[in-house]
């Protein structure tokens, strides 16, 4: 029997983000994060999971696949796991993956089918080869990425650097499938005990995490540095990033910088002495990144010309600065894909495949996020039909379930909305969310205590029908992905005040009925209830947890939060008098199992 399909499989391997995307003849049928099947936030080590995912989704096994491209930005994979056999590294492979590894087909593989890629290339095809645009530029940033000495592609000679130097930014102009690389910024291993890790480094991402762990204790926490940035005082802060003649300068900390975070048992970090110098800091390390990336973007336009810009890397998460580039910048247009992060590599990977070895025709636009695999209504009612949660909730079908629920949210009801395929990417985009009414301030003390648990100053993103952002938002550009923050309006600030942040922004997110018609009209309902065609939408978890992606995650989250209620498919599932009873009980066993794991000795 003939093959049907041609398929490729994109990895990002080993350390954060894990993730796997697969193509059906140069289209994304699946994608998936690790920590979305695990449960462990940005979740590292071997990959069997996400692998599992997507064949098990598609219905078809690793034979079926015609191409495996890979990346880890750490060393090329094949040299990853030959050192990973013998040094003990549990951030990159734990003890209790090590079995699965070594009977999985693609470890150690030799398989001409089998592909490594470096880091940075992953980048720019996750960006181009999925944009809307037959032609345009390419700009990456990221905290980290492949050794020079790894590098796949061509650069200009005069972008020189040391073997063990590493990719921090890089720039590329594409047409159709064909790209080159204009420009590598490189940064040069530092001296110092911490010289292994890259928030030491001199790069535009690096100096970005460097304050982020400066501030929160924590590399990764660049979303709660930029939510506190608009906090932070003018100019209190010497400049950390500096442009001279295209050249980047990141000036050495100093004795200055004498009051990071260092966690101690009891302490709150909202309340510490140091608070206003972090949020100086912060307003700095914003500054500073957004007026780089404004200078680097100005440059790409202004040498090659080009009219549209694609962005990918940790970097382009920041939507502050993507709204500063898509307003100043000078473009046309400006695309950043979803997933920016190290996550989307799996699409790069993918797409490097597709293209540049199968040299497939490139076709197809990532128009939306929704790459997850279906959970049927059997599979969501078999989770309410488990003792234990029967007993707590009562759940009702709607014939028009957005009507219905349009009324709890206009009614202050706090709603986790579970709906068809899971996004791709770090946010929460309208089928895995938390939906709350905008229109009063409160609200966003009311998500945060009763569910989010995270710090006062972080802002809540709007979604809003795409016809209406200009009325509501300043700006032209489309924000299909929350990757671009706006002004809102003055008129509609004290309509909305629940998502406006501090400096009168929000991060926007629209919708449109071709790419979730669910959403929309549950956007449509609201609108004609209050008038408001705006809604909060959050991530469905609660604070450390990845956003759920089964219907159990999302029954567990519901039941153990202060979540009013759950809306899967068009069953409405609310908490009933039994749930007061049963959950305490319920949570002090989970504590105490917790307790007793933890402090179990080996035998």
């Amino acid at each position: 029997m003939p093959k049907k399909h041609t398929y490729v499989l994109g990895l990002n391997t080993y350390d954060h983000d894990v993730s796997a995307c697969l193509l059906r003849d140069g289209a994304i049928a699946f994608a998936i994060a690790k920590e979305r099947i695990t449960r462990a936030k940005h979740a590292s080590g071997f990959y069997k999971e996400v692998i599992d995912y997507c064949l098990e989704a598609e219905g078809i096994t690793l034979d079926d696949v015609d191409l495996v491209v890979r990346n880890c930005y750490i060393l090329p994979v094949q040299e990853m796991e030959e050192r990973l056999v013998y040094f003990d590294a549990p951030g990159f492979l734990p003890d209790f993956e090590r079995g699965d590894a070594a009977k999985h087909p693609l470890y150690l593989s030799r398989q001409d089918k089998v592909v490594t890629i470096s880091h940075h290339l992953a980048h720019a095809y996750s960006a181009f080869a999925v944009s809307p645009f037959e032609d345009g530029v390419v700009m990456i940033v990221d905290g980290v990425g492949s050794y020079r000495s790894d590098v796949m592609e061509s650069f200009p000679a005069s972008d020189t650097a040391t073997p063990l130097a590493r990719e921090s930014e890089s720039y590329y102009k594409f047409s159709g499938a064909t790209l080159e690389c204009l420009k590598k910024v490189w940064m040069e291993p530092d001296r110092g005990f911490l010289s292994d890790e890259f928030y030491t480094m001199p790069g535009l991402g690096a100096l970005y995490s460097r304050a982020s762990t400066y501030i929160f204790g924590d590399w990764n926490k660049c979303g709660e540095l930029m939510g506190l940035a608009p906090y932070g005082r003018r100019n209190q802060v010497k400049h950390l990033l500096e442009l001279n003649d295209g050249k980047l300068q990141v000036p050495h900390w100093t004795a200055d910088f004498k009051e990071p975070y260092v966690f101690e048992p009891g302490s709150n970090w909202e309340k510490s002495p140091a608070m206003r110098h972090w949020e100086d800091l912060a307003w700095r390390t914003q500054d500073d990144t957004e007026n780089v990336l404004l200078a680097r973007a100005r440059w790409l336009r202004e040498t090659t010309g080009a009219k549209n810009l694609c962005m990918a890397g940790g970097v382009a998460l920041n939507c502050v600065a993507n709204g500063r580039v898509a307003r100043e910048a000078g473009f046309e247009n400006v695309w950043i894909q979803p997933a920016a992060g190290d996550d989307g590599i799996a699409i790069g990977c993918a797409y490097y495949g597709w293209l540049e070895i199968l040299k497939q025709r490139r076709d197809f636009v990532m128009d939306h996020s929704y790459v997850g695999k279906r959970y049927s209504d059997q599979e969501a009612a078999k989770e309410l039909q488990k003792f234990l949660v029967r007993i707590q909730v009562d759940a009702v079908s709607s014939d028009n379930v957005c009507r219905d629920t349009a009324k709890l949210l206009a009614d202050q009801k706090v709603i986790g909305w579970f709906q068809d395929r899971s996004e791709f990417g770090p946010r929460a985009l309208g089928n895995r969310s938390l939906i709350a009414d905008p229109r009063k301030p409160e609200m966003k003390d009311i998500l945060n205590s009763r569910v989010k648990h995270r710090q006062a100053f972080r802002p809540f993103a709007p979604i809003v029908l795409a016809e209406r952002m200009t009325e509501i938002f300043e700006g032209e550009e489309d924000s299909p992905f929350m990757l671009i923050a706006k002004p809102v309006r003055p008129e509609w600030r004290d309509k909305i005040p629940a998502i406006v942040h501090v400096d009168g922004t929000a991060r926007v997110q629209t919708v449109r009925e071709a790419t979730n018609p669910m959403l929309y009209r549950l956007l449509k309902e609201f609108e004609a209830l209050t008038g408001v065609p705006v809604l909060i939408n959050t991530s469905f978890n609660i604070k450390g947890e990845p956003i759920v992606e089964t219907p159990l995650d999302a029954v567990n989250c519901f039941l153990t939060t202060g979540v009013d209620h759950l809306v899967m498919h068009n069953t409405i599932v609310s908490k009933n008098t039994m749930h007061k009873v049963v959950a305490p009980v319920l949570n002090v066993y989970a504590d105490v199992r917790t307790l007793v794991a933890s402090t179990a000795q080996p035998a």
